[in-house]
């Protein structure tokens, strides 16, 4: 039914009709709807479902970090550590899982199945992984007491890049 408004234009009434609610099924998502948290521990498990040695999360353009890696990898004769970086997606994930925001490169991380270390923490606990003498050298590190520790490893990492330099690219 139309209606003559002012101004000569016509106005179309409809009647009102039930509110329809569209479905929609999201193909995939990236995030989580709003207010919702990801359970970051459940969404990272698939790195732990074949393959339970843990994962040390390193700054991949790091020297120092690189050096590190490299380090590791030659003194772990069981090759009980996996090795990934921050700056990768899966890296990020794993931040996420220990705690950490994505972009958070500070530190290097050792993740775990059940819990994450970083900082000192990590250093000396991939020393546990690694071959005589580290992991009776870790267990006297422990004594130092965690203040301390992580003042010194803060220090370092502070200033990893000007004593140490980048590269352009991971070396793994």
């Amino acid at each position: 039914m139309a209606l003559l408004a002012p101004g000569g234009c016509a106005r179309l009434n409809m009647p009102r009709t039930a509110h329809v609610r569209q479905r929609l099924t999201p193909f995939a998502t990236l995030s989580p709807a709003e207010g919702q948290a990801v359970d970051w521990v459940k969404a990272t498990s698939i790195f732990f479902e074949q393959d339970s040695r843990p994962i040390m999360l390193f700054d991949g353009v790091c020297n120092l970090c690189n050096g590190g890696v490299r380090f590791v990898r030659e003194n772990d004769r069981n090759r009980g550590i996996r090795f990934e970086a921050l700056q990768s997606d899966a890296g990020k994930k794993l931040l996420r899982r220990s705690g950490r925001a994505p972009d958070d490169i500070s530190s290097v991380v050792l993740v775990e199945k059940d819990r994450s270390y970083i900082k000192s923490e990590a250093v000396l606990k991939i020393m546990e992984y690694i071959d005589l003498p580290f992991p009776q050298l870790a267990l006297f590190l422990q004594f130092v007491p965690l203040f301390v520790r992580d003042f010194l490893y803060d220090n370092v990492a502070n200033n990893r890049y000007t004593i140490f330099g980048r590269s352009e690219s991971c070396e793994i």
